[in-house]
């Protein structure tokens, strides 16, 4: 039997997945091949489905109400019943991820896809108030999809949150008439000065960039106050140190350390866990510690700082 591929849609209540679905089953051309869908709806919002033309289109809804509903048995009754050849999952955007992707599901569904939605008006409002549960929404989607833009959106600050915790994902903007914003992201600092100033508040949003984007600053010069990760223990080269900064992704267990291989070329580098105010050259080059090329640092000039206020920077 051929597998059965599965769509997962997540995010919160309203956020634009009923919507999503059904524009995909309508306009992408799903059901012109007559196969039998079936849609998981796990929520009840505002936007309800045209259960009628889905009918038209082979296309039968489902509700799970409670999360309890939400079994291997379940799905494999319904898969038996309805014997689907794709399905559909709008995920309730208060249940935990894990409920989902840690399921045993029926034999031959396979998740391939996942899609977020998010509401861009309400984003900075849910991380801020409900980061953990906010970034459940988004973790593990290969697409998130950012809707009610506007031309004030912020979308260099949502990417950076998004890829904070998702590096692979693939970020789409949408705007409020539905097209899609395919404009370049505008970033918080000047990629044409002579020296590009990151500061505290933008080292996340900058490295993050940095490291999807290498080629965009192949030769500039940046300055920052970073962090030394230097053991001395032998898993770095010689005269190799690792500038960077911790950052808080969704809560204080989940904070990592966000570091750009520097090759000093000195043997009295910067001590472990010392703080030095950093000016460099960035090249584009194949290391080890990337597994293939990425931004390396070039120091031009190398000062002792004093520890700031705060140690952490945050990508919101």
């Amino acid at each position: 039997m051929a597998e059965i591929p599965v769509y997962v849609f997540t995010g919160f209540m309203d956020s634009g997945k009923t919507s999503l679905i059904q524009e995909t089953l309508f306009e992408n051309g799903f059901g012109e091949d007559n196969e039998r869908m079936l849609i998981l709806s796990c929520e009840d919002g505002e936007e309800e489905y045209d259960e009628e033309g889905l009918k038209a289109i082979r296309a039968s809804v489902v509700r799970l109400e409670k999360k309890e509903e939400l079994t291997t048995q379940k799905l494999m009754e319904l898969s038996e019943e309805y014997r689907p050849e794709s399905v559909f999952i709008e995920y309730n955007g208060t249940w935990e991820a894990s409920l989902l992707y840690d399921l045993p599901l029926p034999k031959d569904w396979v998740i391939v896809q996942s899609l977020a939605t998010v509401d861009s008006t309400t984003f900075e409002l849910y991380l801020s108030n409900m980061r953990s549960m906010m970034v459940e929404q988004f973790s593990h989607a290969d697409v998130v999809i950012f809707n009610r833009c506007g031309d004030d959106t912020p979308r260099a600050k949502f990417r950076g949150s998004i890829k904070a915790v998702n590096r692979p994902a693939q970020i789409v903007y949408e705007r409020t008439d539905g097209t899609i914003d395919e404009r370049e992201e505008e970033l918080p600092f000047d990629l044409n000065a002579p020296v590009i100033e990151i500061s505290d508040a933008d080292y996340a949003l900058w490295f993050m960039d940095c490291m999807d984007h290498p080629k965009k600053y192949d030769g500039k010069t940046v300055h920052f106050l970073g962090l030394v990760y230097n053991p001395g223990d032998g898993k770095l080269k010689h005269g190799v140190i690792v500038p960077g900064r911790f950052a808080m992704t969704c809560c204080v267990e989940d904070i990592t350390f966000l570091g750009m291989m520097c090759r000093t070329g000195q043997d009295n580098a910067p001590a472990h866990r010392s703080w030095i105010d950093l000016t460099a050259r960035i090249k584009v080059e194949f290391t080890k510690e990337y597994k293939g090329k990425g931004p390396v640092l070039y120091p031009l000039e190398i000062k002792a700082a004093q520890k700031p206020e705060d140690e952490l920077v945050y990508f919101s």
